[in-house]
């Protein structure tokens, strides 16, 4: 009955499609010419935008089921398909040697404000469906086969999303998963119950229980949040549902070998699931990477008095450079040299060994620990940012030998690195600065690290700089 009444809505959807383009093309009309005397080759091309529209806007997804799914990923589609009628109504039109009859103004209003009538009535649609999906109608029932742990997961979320149109009715137990792959009739399992919000769920222990179930009940989707490695179960629910016409779907449990939530994309063509790449795309990265570039560069001319005065400071007052610099990893790993002000007299480390600063460190000079208290030896890493080895917000690199020290002692330490480095981070404006004397400290660190990557956006940073500005320079554990 759902199949049905999808298709009923997407040939709705076709011929209201139709009579938009037709809308647009008159109201353009009117707008440009105060009439509705179209030349043939205006009327040629509505029906050509409005045919071409009913063969694209199926290739492009646009009257696939939008369950479950972005708005802003089906709003790209329905854009990216106009586009394409947009663009061979022209070439129509020029093929036809006729575009010299065609108002360009005309096209133009008719393709902006066809579009737009299409988006809108779109965006009216998927709106109305999740309201009505948010107060229980147009459902799609679940079963979840998993262990209980994961399986409360997507309860979870599946209560806390409720306009996304589907609701869990049971649960197939895989805990005892032995027991589960050897049955095969005979006396059922008990059947306990799980939370969802208000209601309990029946959970199920028997593999033939939840076949009989999903056949009786007719649940429409089963949802197999199993472990990569129990492929001997989603073979046998497959091949067990193989004459039904239920939707089977892995969500694979892959919370001990993942970081962070895994999603989805498309490799050479191949379904592949992320267990651990680059938490943000390129694309999403613009506005950071702008920011970077203007503020480095904003900061790098406004501080340069004050960076004068600290480079002749510290020349004066100790022999050496002025600049301290050492290598560190940037994003995925690759190898940038810091800038910073030198705060200590030059000395010698043993190769393969750094030791960190201390209280009352005999190393550090007088004005390196002014430096160094307020984050003033910090600066000349702008340098850095515009050269475009790190970032004004990101985790903080450590020095190699730390690096080393650390990735086998602390979980997720080197996923630190998928991103750019920063001058400031959310560890630094929640106190974490400075020497990391105990692995306790830097687990705490890399915590705060890891939350910034996996919660990043470009308000975030904002917020970030703008803690640093009234708290984060001065820290009671930089010395």
């Amino acid at each position: 009955m759902q199949e049905k009444n999808h298709d009923l809505f997407a040939w709705l959807a076709r011929c209201l499609d139709v009579l938009l383009i037709i809308a647009g093309g008159l109201i353009a009309h009117d707008v440009r010419f105060s009439s509705l005397d179209f030349s043939d080759i205006e009327r040629l091309l509505i029906a050509f935008n409005s045919a071409l529209a009913l063969l694209l806007f199926p290739a492009f997804g646009v009257y696939d089921t939008w369950r479950g799914k972005p708005f802003a990923m089906m709003l790209a589609r329905v854009t990216l398909a106009w586009m394409a009628v947009v663009a061979a109504g022209l070439l129509l039109a020029f093929t036809l040697h006729r575009m010299d009859a065609v108002s360009r103004l005309w096209f133009a209003y008719s393709t902006l404000i066809s579009g737009a009538l299409i988006i809108a009535a779109k965006l009216l649609a998927y709106s109305a469906l999740r309201l009505m999906r948010g107060r229980g109608l147009n459902q799609r029932t679940v079963a979840i086969v998993g262990a209980q742990g994961f399986s409360r997961t997507l309860l979870a979320h599946l209560g806390s999303t409720p306009e996304q149109g589907f609701t869990p009715v049971c649960v197939l137990d895989t805990t005892g998963d032995a027991e589960l792959q050897a049955s095969g009739g005979g006396v059922s399992a008990p059947t306990t119950a799980i939370g969802n919000g208000g209601n309990r769920l029946p959970v199920l222990t028997d593999f033939d229980d939840l076949v009989d179930k999903v056949r009786a009940e007719g649940i429409n989707e089963v949802w197999l949040a199993l472990p990569l490695s129990q492929e001997h179960t989603i073979y046998r629910l497959v091949h067990a549902l193989r004459h039904d016409f239920v939707n089977l779907r892995l969500i694979p449990d892959t919370r001990s070998i993942s970081l962070f939530n895994h999603s989805m994309t498309d490799v050479a063509g191949l379904a592949t699931i992320n267990l651990t790449t680059s938490p943000v795309g390129s694309l999403q990265m613009w506005p950071k990477l702008l920011f970077d570039r203007l503020f480095a560069a904003t900061a790098l001319l406004a501080l340069s008095p004050l960076l004068i005065a600290i480079a002749i400071a510290v020349k004066t007052t100790s022999k050496g450079p002025v600049f301290f610099t050492q290598h560190r990893k940037g994003a995925d790993g690759r190898p940038f040299r810091i800038y910073k002000f030198r705060s200590m007299g030059v000395h010698r480390e043993n190769t393969g060994h750094v030791t960190q600063a201390t209280r009352n460190d005999p190393r550090v000079t007088k004005v390196g620990a002014f430096l160094r208290r307020t984050s003033l030896d910090e600066l000349p890493q702008f340098l850095n940012v515009l050269f475009g080895h790190m970032s004004v917000v990101g985790p903080r690199p450590h020095a190699l030998e730390h690096d080393d020290l650390y990735k086998d002692l602390v979980y997720g330490y080197m996923f630190r690195y998928r991103i750019k480095p920063g001058i400031t981070g959310w560890a630094q404006v929640n106190g974490y600065r400075g020497a990391t004397e105990k692995v306790e400290k830097m687990q705490s660190r890399v915590k705060f690290d890891l939350f910034y990557i996996h919660n990043w956006s470009f308000w975030f940073d904002i917020k970030i700089v703008a803690m640093t500005m009234f708290k984060g320079f001065i820290g009671r554990n930089a010395y």
